[in-house]
């Protein structure tokens, strides 16, 4: 299923991915990952956020099962880094083209270093935001990495 009008979508369409748009109405108060698993009767091992933190200065995406909590350590070693923070949501938003809340790995603005945390190996398939609040994508985790250029590695700390 293609087509959604937003830039992750349509960068699965154009790259012929397989994939499925599972959408859900969002409740302003609600935390973005919980409730998509929440609302889509989902596992939240196998439903993903995407954050962005800055890794000695450089902006890096992390995308973590919404049932743990990205390990700022362990993304800045996976990416060669020394010292990682969040990175401000207003650059976030500016570097990805996304407002928080529906910041996509795929078909961001800028294409920054992106790493998956290695649980993702052991799915089939796994959720992640289209690019929407309320619109999630279900992908293999192996046609995720291929389309951002992302690697794996355990970047994730049980909540």
């Amino acid at each position: 299923m293609a087509g959604k009008g937003t830039p992750a979508t349509a960068l699965l369409a154009k790259a012929k991915i397989p994939h499925t748009l599972h959408s859900y109405e969002h409740d302003g108060d609600a935390a973005y990952g919980p409730e998509a698993a929440e609302q889509l009767g989902l596992d939240p091992t196998i439903v993903f956020k995407t954050l962005v933190a800055e890794v000695d200065s450089t902006l890096t995406v992390g995308v973590v099962p919404v049932s743990a909590m990205l390990d700022l350590k362990a993304l800045a070693a996976a990416v060669g880094g020394k010292k990682a923070k969040m990175a401000d949501v207003a650059a976030a938003e500016r570097a990805t083209g996304y407002v928080a809340g529906g910041i996509s790995p795929l078909g961001q603005k800028r294409r920054l270093r992106m790493v998956i945390d290695s649980s993702a190996l052991q799915l089939p398939t796994m959720y992640c935001s289209a690019g929407r609040r309320g619109l999630e994508v279900q992908l293999a985790p192996a046609d995720l990495a291929k389309l951002t250029g992302a690697t794996f590695a355990p970047i994730a700390t049980p909540a």
